[in-house]
């Protein structure tokens, strides 16, 4: 005899069953998280330590390798990007700058975002012509640290995104600072940074 109901059958003495299917475990996701108890450490410091690790990440994928100039002289990190495709050389280094902000919701409208630097820090970035290129890699992230991880069996989710930008060139207009826009179609991902390589690889800019 078949039943439609997969969780009947018929034990040997001919006896109707009633089964209790297995349920597949939720994963790492919670429908409910629980508050953590985190450390004290300032938000601002914390978020540096996020970005850092999406920088990493995103190196990783693309097949970079990374370096803390030391003492720091106003640029975070030195990206380096070996390929036999390169006519500068066999390797080539860019500089990134890294800024993180939870004052913009993500998926910014429009094609662009404002962002406000210090003057100091944009004559750096806007210098030009360089031996060194460099961008501006700009980070969006939820204002609670409760939103910026999530993690199950397959992936590990870091919210929200970074934006680059090449501020070669732009003028500073304000007093002590200066607002950029930063373009939401510059989502920095490997991909993005592969191809920023390839363009400095072949003498352009990034």
């Amino acid at each position: 005899m078949q039943f439609s109901d997969p969780r009947m059958g018929i034990d040997c003495s001919g006896r109707l069953l009633v089964m209790a299917i297995a349920q597949p475990e939720r994963g790492g996701l919670l429908p409910e998280r629980t508050p953590a108890a985190r450390g004290t450490l300032a938000t601002t410091a914390c978020m540096e330590t996020l970005q850092v690790g999406y920088l990493h990440a995103v190196a990783a994928a693309a097949g970079c390798s990374l370096s803390q100039p030391f003492p720091d002289n106003g640029i975070d990190w030195h990206v380096s990007h070996s390929a036999p495709g390169h006519l500068v050389d066999d390797e080539v280094t860019i500089k990134v700058q890294l800024k993180a902000t939870s004052q913009i919701a993500p998926h910014p409208r429009g094609r662009s975002f404002s962002f406000t630097l210090d003057n100091a820090h944009l004559e750096k970035l806007a210098r030009t012509p360089v031996t060194v290129h460099k961008i501006l890699v700009v980070m969006i992230l939820p204002r609670s640290q409760d939103d910026w991880l999530r993690a199950g069996h397959d992936r590990l989710d870091l919210r929200h995104c970074c934006y680059w930008v090449n501020l070669a060139g732009h003028p500073v207009t304000g007093r002590r600072r200066t607002t950029v826009r930063i373009p939401t179609s510059r989502i920095f991902d490997d991909r993005a940074l592969c191809e920023i390589m390839t363009r400095v690889g072949r003498g352009g800019r990034p």
